[in-house]
């Protein structure tokens, strides 16, 4: 959550403390804040879990899987596995790793630069590199 958003709820919360109604605090930000203030159902919302006796201005934890899996060392796993196997499948790099294929797929693209290439037009040019793995990172 941004600071931003956090700012506001402490805002929101001091509404409530002084009894301003939903409509007027989403009023007293959209003054303060512009073009920048959240949403007039979000603060109604915030509005409502205070005026209930909420204290912590904080999202709540939420379940599930982490945010991502594209960690240092999982990037530096597919480029160890990428540089020892160019043949090996988005499919079979993520069962190695047991990782999800849109994970792998992800760090091939966003993280090593890589992209699918015809293997007729490559070839001439691997041929050249004789065995050596090369990315183009920035």
């Amino acid at each position: 959550m941004s600071d931003r958003y956090l700012e506001q709820r402490i805002s929101i919360k001091f509404c409530v403390k002084l009894n301003k109604s939903a409509s007027e605090t989403h009023h007293l930000l959209k003054e303060a804040y512009g073009d920048e203030v959240m949403s007039r159902a979000r603060v109604f919302d915030w509005h409502k879990r205070f005026k209930e006796g909420r204290e912590d201005v904080r999202d709540d934890a939420r379940s599930g899987r982490p945010v991502t899996h594209r960690t240092d060392d999982n990037i530096q796993k597919v480029k160890d596995l990428v540089c020892s196997n160019r043949q090996l499948t988005v499919r079979m790099m993520a069962e190695e790793l047991n990782l999800d294929k849109e994970t792998v797929r992800l760090i091939l693209k966003e993280n090593l630069n890589m992209r699918k290439i015809s293997a007729k037009v490559i070839s001439g040019v691997l041929k050249g590199l004789h065995g050596r793995c090369i990315f183009n990172e920035q």
